[in-house]
């Protein structure tokens, strides 16, 4: 039961977030509000990790599995993929280097003399 609680709260964020790309008319993704939220309430401490923790930590575990219906459909247009092969390495390669090189630094910024518990 606990694990649907914290199942709910996640959830909760994520309706929260949508409400918010509705109503805000910013370009911002519905999932990013719902994370901003969800951060700023573990910030703040309006909600603990231990309240989220197992589900956060399932939900992160099926993450590739998430990707099967974008990669099947991607598939279903490999001739007009293969137009533009090239084109696309070339963008994805740089932003991918740029996204890692951004997310790494804000990890060490965000854990910057704390020790990180590893969980087994």
């Amino acid at each position: 039961m606990k694990f649907v609680f914290q199942f709910a709260r996640i959830v909760g964020f994520s309706l929260l977030g949508e409400v918010l790309a509705t109503v805000l008319p910013l370009p911002i993704p519905a999932s990013v509000y719902g994370l901003l939220l969800m951060v700023a309430a573990l910030r703040l401490g309006w909600l603990r990790l231990d309240q989220v923790r197992e589900a956060g930590l399932f939900l992160t575990g099926i993450f590739p599995l998430l990707f099967v219906p974008a990669a099947s459909g991607v598939m279903e247009l490999g001739s007009q993929l293969a137009q533009v092969f090239v084109s696309v390495v070339i963008a994805i390669i740089p932003i991918t280097a740029l996204v890692m090189a951004v997310t790494g630094c804000v990890a060490q910024r965000c854990t910057a003399g704390r020790e990180v518990p590893h969980h087994e």
